[in-house]
């Protein structure tokens, strides 16, 4: 049994139990939840979202996000920009519903359920808990199909997005410590942690430039994977940023 003190305003995590809901074109409320929406993008997000349409990272950023205060004021958030319509709809959706849907954010996959991390470092490792939203726009709930949490998360492939959601929890887990003290927002280590984390296209040319994988012991296929793959260089940059903040990393010297 959980211990339901822990959780703030009486939420109570689902746990092993089922619950109900399902969201397709007939139901009344389609894409009333892709409207009017406060969405964070996590660097994984944007990779899978900025490939899926063709354009590099730069370009997704420019024309799809907007920046706002992160749970703490030493690195900025990324949010999706919505479209300039009545309704304030996602810029990617139309009239048949989401157009990058098999690409679509965490936050999208995640919903009907919401997702928390306890990072308690004593037990030094981190546990997820779900809970269920339930808001009054969403008729899904009425739906008559019923799964469990772990359904949920391989019917909706959250499991890739939720490992690497969690590395980036890690590494803004030191930008909360300050690490770029004195130069204040936007100075050139903020703007380096920026670029690492949210365009890898300026970040593999980056990698080029100052030779940074013959600093590093690697072999060449993992040089090769890197090079190749948004996703492994997005890893990389992870471990990178934490050695370059902070000394401390996986990664081995040559």
């Amino acid at each position: 049994m959980h211990n339901k003190d822990k959780f703030p305003d009486g939420m109570i995590p689902l746990g092993t139990e089922t619950f109900q809901f399902s969201c397709h074109s007939g139901v009344k409320c389609f894409t009333s939840c892709c409207k009017n929406v406060d969405m964070f993008l996590f660097p994984y997000d944007i990779i899978r979202l900025k490939n899926r349409l063709g354009v590099d990272s730069e370009s997704f950023m420019r024309r799809y996000t907007r920046l706002s205060t992160g749970s703490h004021p030493y690195f900025p958030a990324v949010m999706l920009k919505l479209s300039d319509d009545v309704e304030k709809s996602c810029p990617f959706l139309t009239d048949k519903g989401c157009s990058v849907y098999s690409d679509r954010p965490s936050a999208c996959r995640t919903y009907p359920l919401e997702r928390a991390v306890d990072r308690t470092p004593e037990r030094g490792s981190c546990l997820d808990y779900y809970f269920l939203t339930n808001h009054s726009y969403c008729l899904g709930h009425q739906e008559k199909k019923s799964c469990t949490t772990l359904q949920w998360i391989r019917e909706q492939q959250l499991q890739e997005y939720n490992n690497m959601n969690d590395r980036w929890a890690e590494l803004d887990t030191i930008f909360l410590t300050n690490p770029w003290k004195g130069e204040g927002s936007g100075g050139p280590l903020q703007q380096i942690a920026f670029m690492v984390c949210y365009n890898v296209d300026e970040f593999k040319l980056f990698v080029a430039r100052q030779h940074i994988f013959e600093q590093f012991q690697m072999s060449n296929k993992q040089k090769n994977r890197f090079e190749s793959d948004d996703v492994a260089l997005l890893q990389f940059g992870f471990d990178w940023l934490k050695f370059f903040l902070t000394g401390k990393s996986s990664l081995q010297q040559r």
